[in-house]
């Protein structure tokens, strides 16, 4: 039971650096965000896009119906390392957390159950995989239930183990020894010993990915998911942070013109387009296609993820979501400080904590601005980026359920 519990947990998680600062650990906790905003694509794979335009497309079905095209869903994909008595024990301490803060909690909640299914870099993976086919590869090396090879599906279980782990690093909070004091000492130890499950959690994730990556035997490959790795490590550097390392919006400099999107673009190429474009990259280099198509994933996938950030980010902003405070970076406030800095006068309250920050007023403001027409413009460019690139693969079922999910990305 625990071990099935704990299972779903691995769906989303990246690897994140621990940052000192004065006495204790800095770290940043999991952003768990609702779709939104449903748009439209013209002139781009008009036959594919017609049924999904003209009818509300639901998230849950469109993933439903693309993991039976692969052969099996995606939750399954690293079941062998879940259901292990490391995995169990954990689970097992987990129980110990339930009545505290800890977000953990919150981050285990939110992967295994947050209304939609979100794990879905695994699954988009295996799609491309599919959508592409493979050359030249031995009948042996072939999953013919998913039409895939098994080095592409074992890529596909790295990159959702990283990602989770990444997730659950997150939910460590910095325990500043300071303010500690006042702080009661049956919450301290629930606070401590949260992080210390977060971290050894994620480790074990992380090394179980790091192992399977290596067990591929490719060098070229491995150099390019660590390369992800990486950037997901760099993104925890990239704006300025508050006590828990939720970013802040950095002032803007004199000429503001492309701050937004330049800011804004950085912090999320590294901290989700990186791992998916070199993801979708790295499974287009085990099917031995050419540099120029595998530049074509890296592209498809960077674009994709970056419609999924800005759709996330938009839904937060209009339902008002308190889960903004762990993104003030979010493109729609972005766009706004581009437009009126003045705005960064209420933002400055969240430079000690987010928390400090009233953000109803500051979607109040948002919302009379340009930041949420700029932002759907600005998924509806990376959607329509992404669906070009999926004219370079045949017609398919993996290549209409990628631009399904390209359409479903925007639906509220």
């Amino acid at each position: 039971m625990y071990a099935n519990t704990i299972f779903k947990i691995w769906r989303s998680i990246p690897v994140t650096i621990f940052l000192r600062k004065s006495k204790s650990f800095q770290t940043q906790r999991t952003i768990c965000t609702s779709m939104q905003n449903k748009f439209y694509f013209n002139n781009v794979n008009q036959a594919e896009n017609k049924v999904a335009v003209n009818q509300k497309t639901d998230w849950n079905k469109t993933m439903s119906e693309a993991e039976k095209i692969v052969g099996y869903p995606t939750s399954f994909l690293s079941l062998r390392w879940l259901l292990s008595d490391e995995i169990a024990n954990v689970a097992l301490h987990l129980r110990k957390l339930v009545g505290s803060n800890h977000p953990l909690l919150k981050t285990a909640k939110s992967i295994i159950y947050n209304g939609r299914n979100t794990q879905a870099f695994g699954l988009i993976v295996l799609l491309i995989s599919k959508a592409a086919g493979h050359l030249n590869a031995k009948p042996v090396e072939e999953d013919k239930a998913a039409g895939v090879l098994h080095s592409q599906r074992a890529l596909a279980e790295v990159i959702e183990m990283i990602r989770i782990s990444n997730l659950i690093h997150k939910g460590l909070v910095n325990i500043n020894t300071d303010e500690s004091l006042s702080v009661e000492s049956s919450e301290l130890n629930n606070m401590t010993f949260g992080n210390k499950i977060a971290l050894l959690c994620g480790d074990y994730l992380l090394s179980n990915s790091c192992t399977e990556l290596a067990s591929l035997r490719n060098q070229d490959l491995v150099f390019l998911i660590s390369s992800a790795v990486r950037d997901l490590c760099q993104a925890e550097f990239v704006a300025c942070r508050d006590n828990q390392n939720f970013p802040i919006p950095s002032i803007p400099p004199e000429d503001r013109t492309g701050y937004a999107l330049k800011e804004w673009t950085l912090l999320n190429v590294y901290g989700a387009g990186s791992l998916l474009g070199k993801s979708c990259q790295g499974t287009l280099q085990l099917a031995g296609h050419s540099k120029e198509i595998q530049a074509e994933g890296y592209k498809f996938g960077k674009h994709l993820a970056l419609a999924w950030q800005a759709s996330l980010d938009l839904g937060l902003c209009i339902n008002k979501d308190k889960e903004i405070l762990h993104n003030l970076c979010a493109a729609p406030i972005m766009f706004h400080v581009e437009h009126d800095p003045s705005i960064l006068i209420e933002l400055d309250k969240g430079l000690e904590s987010v928390e400090n920050v009233d953000y109803l007023k500051v979607l109040e403001i948002i919302a009379a601005g340009p930041g949420i027409g700029l932002t759907k413009e600005l998924i509806k460019e990376h959607s329509q980026k992404a669906m070009e690139v999926l004219n370079v693969f045949k017609e398919s079922d993996a290549r209409k359920a990628l631009s399904n999910i390209i359409v479903a990305i925007g639906d509220f």
